[in-house]
């Protein structure tokens, strides 16, 4: 499994988190999503999960993603 950790700019309550998730979890091979709006951080996990795709769910929930912090394969 892999995991890739995102910074994520504007996120500020529960509803944004929730925005990021629902479009997030729409991502072939996205099994699980964890936002941590305080940190700013998303972490996005799954089977060949395609980094541009994620990105893009999240310009499509209205924020914007900087490069991957983290990637890991478990």
């Amino acid at each position: 499994m892999a995991e890739q950790t995102y910074t994520v700019s504007g996120m500020s309550c529960g509803h944004c988190a929730a925005s990021i998730t629902e479009e997030v979890v729409e991502v072939p091979g996205v099994t699980d999503v964890d936002v941590d709006v305080p940190a700013g951080l998303v972490t996005v996990r799954g089977e060949s999960v395609d980094a541009d795709a994620v990105r893009a769910a999240f310009v499509e929930a209205g924020y914007e993603a900087t490069k991957s912090m983290r990637s890991t394969v478990a």
